[in-house]
C-alpha cells in the first residue's frame, strides 16, 4: 500500500506528499523526505517507518515541540493507521492511503503547511465523515447507548446496569471503539463520553429503580473539573441516579491523581470502580494505594476459567481474596458459562456481569 501525508496548505488548498521511501524523515533540514521551515519543526523531528512486523510506525526524533498522534504526544515509538492525524510541532496533517489520497502534488516555495494549533481548528478538514460525526455529536442523531445487568453471583437478582455506547448512525461506523477513534482526532472525547452519559441516564431512568448504573469515563476526561462539574450536575437532579465511575486501568496509575479524584467522587456521592482488572498495567500495589468500591476483573482473565489449570484457578482466587480484603465489591464480567458462573462463586466474587445473566439491551 503507497501512504501520503495530507495537509491544507497556507492558501487553503489540499496537498499531498508520497511516503515513497521508508524510513522517511521530516523536519526543517533539507536532507529530510518532507522539508517544512514552519515554527515548532526542530531540524530533524520525526521518522516514518515500518516495524518488524511491517507495520507502518512513526518516531519522534527528540523534538523540541514533540509529535503527536490524534492529539496524544508521542512517547517513543507507535503504529499508525490510516486517517491518523499527525501533529509535527504545530504542523498538521493526515495519513492517507493510495486509495483516498488521489493524486499526489508537491508544494510550492508558498505552500509550505498551514499552522494549526493542537485542537480543533484544520482537523475538521482532514477528517473524513466529519460532518457526521458533528451532526451525531451536536443533534443527537445516531446516539445510542444499551444497558446490561451486572447481577449478585449467588441470588442472580440484578444489582445494577452498565450503560454501553452505541452508534446508530446510517453513515458512521457502528462501533464504539471507532467513533472514539473519530473523536480523539477532532479533539471531542470527553464531549461525545458526557453526550452518551446524559443519553444514557435519561433512557435508562424508569428502569434504574434505585439500582446503582455504571458509567464509564474517557481517559482524557478523568482528571479534567469539567467531568466533575457534569457528575455533580447529575447528581443535583430531582431524582439522582446512583452512579459508579468506571476508571480506564491507565488512570489508576496515576496515585496522586486517583486520590484527589476518589475524594472527589466520596463528597458527591458517587462510588467508583478499576475497570478490567487483569489485563492492563494496574496492580495490586496501584489499587491498594486507593481501593475503590469496586474492582471489575477482565473477561480475558476469567474466560474459559473453570477448565483453567489448578495454578491459574488459585492465582485468581488469591486476587480475589486481596481485592476483597480492601475492602472493595468483586465483579466477574465476560461470564458466558454456567460453569464459569459456579467457579466465579466458589472463588469468591460478589457480582457477576456477561452474555449467561443478561445481554446488552439498546434503549436509545
Amino acid at each position: 500500500m503507497a501512504w501520503f501525508l495530507e495537509y491544507i496548505a497556507r492558501d487553503g488548498s489540499r496537498v499531498t506528499r508520497a511516503v515513497r521511501t521508508l524510513p522517511f524523515t521530516v523536519g526543517r533540514d533539507a536532507a529530510n523526505h518532507l522539508v517544512d521551515d514552519a515554527p515548532g519543526l526542530s531540524r530533524r523531528h520525526a521518522r516514518i517507518d515500518v516495524d518488524a512486523a511491517g507495520r507502518l510506525c512513526i518516531t519522534d526524533l527528540n523534538s523540541t515541540n514533540g509529535t503527536f498522534v490524534n492529539r496524544e504526544r508521542l512517547q517513543g515509538t507507535r503504529l499508525l493507521k490510516e486517517n491518523d492525524i499527525i501533529h509535527f510541532g504545530g504542523t498538521e496533517y493526515r495519513l492517507a492511503s493510495e486509495q483516498d489520497a488521489g493524486e499526489p502534488t508537491s508544494p510550492g516555495d508558498s505552500e509550505r503547511t498551514m499552522i494549526a494549533p493542537i485542537g480543533r481548528v484544520l482537523s475538521a478538514q482532514l477528517v473524513p465523515e466529519r460532518r457526521q460525526f458533528l451532526e451525531l455529536l451536536r443533534e443527537g442523531r445516531g446516539l445510542a447507548v444499551a444497558a446490561q445487568p451486572i447481577v449478585d453471583a449467588h441470588s442472580r437478582e440484578i444489582f445494577a446496569y452498565e450503560m454501553l455506547a452505541r452508534c446508530t448512525h446510517p453513515e458512521l461506523n457502528k462501533s464504539p471503539t471507532q467513533l472514539f477513534e473519530m473523536a480523539a482526532k477532532l479533539g471531542y472525547e470527553a464531549d461525545l463520553s458526557e453526550a452518551f452519559r446524559n443519553l444514557g441516564l435519561k433512557a435508562m431512568a424508569p428502569m434504574l429503580n434505585g439500582r446503582r448504573v455504571f458509567i464509564n469515563a474517557h481517559p482524557k476526561e478523568t482528571f479534567e473539573e469539567g467531568f466533575m462539574d457534569s457528575l455533580r450536575a447529575l447528581r443535583e437532579r430531582p431524582d439522582p441516579p446512583r452512579l459508579v465511575v468506571e476508571v480506564h486501568e491507565t488512570a489508576v496509575m496515576e496515585i496522586e491523581r486517583m486520590r484527589e479524584l476518589a475524594v472527589q467522587l466520596k463528597n458527591i456521592g458517587v462510588d467508583f470502580a478499576y475497570d478490567d482488572f487483569g489485563a492492563g498495567q494496574a496492580r495490586l500495589n496501584e489499587i491498594s494505594e486507593v481501593p475503590a468500591d469496586f474492582v471489575k476483573f477482565d473477561m480475558g482473565l476469567l474466560h474459559g476459567i473453570h477448565e483453567a489449570g489448578e495454578r491459574k484457578q488459585r492465582v485468581v482466587h488469591d486476587l480475589v481474596r486481596t481485592v476483597r480484603e480492601m475492602g472493595s465489591v468483586t465483579l466477574a464480567e465476560g461470564i458466558e458459562l454456567e460453569a464459569e458462573a459456579v467457579v466465579c462463586r466458589e472463588m469468591g466474587f460478589q457480582l457477576i456481569q456477561g452474555y449467561l445473566t443478561g445481554k446488552p439491551v439498546l434503549m436509545a
